[in-house]
């Protein structure tokens, strides 16, 4: 999952756009958000909740202690994860109107942990940083295929570009 918010100033919703449901479309949400700020991605697993959070020009994230991954199965279609991060989404928009992005996150923990495993890193280490990790592969994720989109429109290709199939 993906927020839109203003780090210094909750919430940051222009309320006339506001629907109160995640957005699963990446248009619609890059539409509704303002034009420069952070953006949240989390990673809510059945222990812990990974964070990360983009810099306000939107090209890096990083892990944060303490944007939500949509993980769908192989298929494409949604199991109890899934239906998990829905659930955690409309919860969140019940505490704060804000923009939100459902994003498909498939593979990005087995990618983050592979990462991890490379790097030699303990069994412990990888279990407290694994999800923060993930949530920060899945919003560079977003954040790619954002700059990938207006690298297009200014290009006037109207679309193209690698989209990843997490």
């Amino acid at each position: 999952m993906v927020c839109g918010i203003d780090l210094c100033d909750w919430p940051c919703v222009n309320k006339a756009k506001s629907s109160a449901m995640p957005l699963y479309n990446s248009a619609e949400f890059q539409a509704a958000l303002p034009a420069n700020g952070a953006l949240i991605g989390l990673d809510p697993g059945t222990k812990t909740i990974g964070v990360a959070v983009s810099d306000a020009t939107r090209l890096i994230a990083s892990p944060v202690t303490g944007v939500v991954g949509h993980p769908l199965n192989m298929d494409g279609s949604a199991g109890p994860s899934a239906q998990a991060a829905r659930a955690f989404a409309r919860n969140l928009l019940g505490l704060r109107d804000l923009p939100l992005l459902l994003w498909d996150e498939r593979l990005s923990t087995a990618a983050v942990q592979r990462q991890m495993i490379e790097a030699d890193m303990t069994r412990a280490r990888r279990a407290r940083e694994v999800d923060a990790a993930a949530a920060a592969f899945m919003l560079q994720g977003f954040l790619d295929r954002m700059r990938e989109t207006s690298a297009s429109q200014r290009a006037g290709a109207g679309g193209g570009g690698i989209a990843r199939g997490w």
